[in-house]
């Protein structure tokens, strides 16, 4: 494994600019080095990659230090934080994607697990393994969002009744772990969390992704990084409604259910990154796929080449465009009239009928009614 890390950040480095130029696209290239916020892609300058160098030592090409936080490694580390990967075999599979490698065979999956749920066990301990068993005990141990601070958190970013009607890859946990340091011996805390469960086209559970919230439920938690995914996510998605012949895919699942509220009878997928987005599997059957654009460099490059690939399958593609950043900043900012005025017109118009009918009200209970 270590000499397979050693293999692929060495081919990642003969394409340092490339890489950069897709996962820290908020960057730039200045000289030799590519300078950005940091290994999140925010922008700034304060993290600089090497463009070029040698294979290895001091100087190496690939490598990357940010001067901020003191932070430092290579174009593995920034797919790894990029795509919100823990497992070094997802990391592996991005890495091989992206420099158009044949992959590995794939390790044998999880069997359904016949509808039984194990129960709580209290917290969302630090011991979990990062892997698909450890984020099915995750969303076994949750529990409905209604009457949750998950419900208030939701409707305060404009997300309630028919798009949440009958969603079950949603669930919240009151104590789930978050640890700030990959050190497992740092301190830790426990915050309650919405929790959506990442699952393959078979339905079998992945990954989860978390994102902690304050006790109020009014904002993500005031921590360094409120939203991580823990499992196996490439080609897989958060999964809203059941399989179909159409099919609507965006990054977030706030964008994506921003969306639904108004196509609340079309199956939708959350696929957490613009890199897992471009990767997504897409079903057998499919006949018209919609791409939930984010207006960002990464989302425009996510939607090319999913479209590139489902046009190469036969599948028809729609690009559903938001006015400001993405779709949730339109239903918050801009409200829910005017996000149906920009859906409406950009599906097929037989697609608007047959998916715009209204669906029983949801309600998030008395205590998830935002204040």
């Amino acid at each position: 494994m270590p000499q397979d890390a050693s293999d692929l950040s060495h081919r990642l480095a003969r394409n340092a600019e490339a890489v950069c130029r897709y996962y820290l696209s908020n960057g730039r290239r200045e000289g030799r080095y590519w300078l950005v916020g940091d290994v999140h892609n925010t922008p700034g300058r304060s993290m600089y990659v090497r463009l070029s160098g040698p294979q290895a030592g001091k100087g190496a090409a690939g490598r990357w230090t940010d001067a901020a936080s003191g932070e430092h490694g290579d174009l593995l580390d920034v797919i790894r934080e990029a795509c919100g990967l823990t497992v070094f075999r997802d990391i592996a599979d991005e890495a091989r994607r992206f420099l158009g490698m044949a992959q590995p065979e794939p390790l044998p999956r999880h069997g359904s697990r016949n509808g039984h749920v194990q129960p709580a066990r209290g917290d969302a301990t630090p011991d979990m393994d990062d892997s698909a068993d450890a984020a099915w005990r995750l969303f076994s141990a949750s529990r409905s969002i209604r009457s949750s601070v998950a419900a208030v958190y939701l409707r305060r970013r404009g997300i309630t009744g028919q798009a949440l009607q009958g969603v079950e890859a949603l669930r919240f946990h009151p104590r789930c772990f978050y640890r700030a340091s990959a050190d497992m011996d740092a301190d830790g805390q426990v915050l309650p969390a919405l929790i959506a469960a990442v699952t393959s086209l078979d339905g079998t559970i992945t990954g989860v992704h978390r994102t902690w919230l304050d006790l109020l439920g009014r904002d993500k938690a005031p921590v360094d990084t409120p939203r991580r995914a823990l499992g196996h996510l490439l080609g897989h998605a958060v999964r809203f409604g059941g399989p179909g012949d159409v099919l609507a895919a965006g990054e977030g699942i706030e964008t994506v259910l921003s969306v639904r509220c108004l196509l609340p009878r079309m199956p939708m997928a959350a696929a957490l990154s613009a890199a897992h987005l471009a990767a997504l599997v897409l079903p057998d059957g499919l006949r018209r796929l919609y791409v939930i654009r984010d207006a960002d460099p990464a989302g425009d490059r996510a939607a090319e080449q999913l479209t590139d690939r489902a046009g190469s399958a036969g599948i028809e593609v729609r690009v559903l465009s938001p006015q400001l950043g993405d779709f949730n900043d339109d239903l918050v900012k801009l409200g829910i009239a005017r996000l149906r005025a920009t859906v409406r017109k950009q599906p097929a118009p037989g697609d608007v009928v047959r998916f715009m009918e209204v669906a029983k009200p949801w309600s998030g209970g008395a205590e998830g009614r935002a204040p």
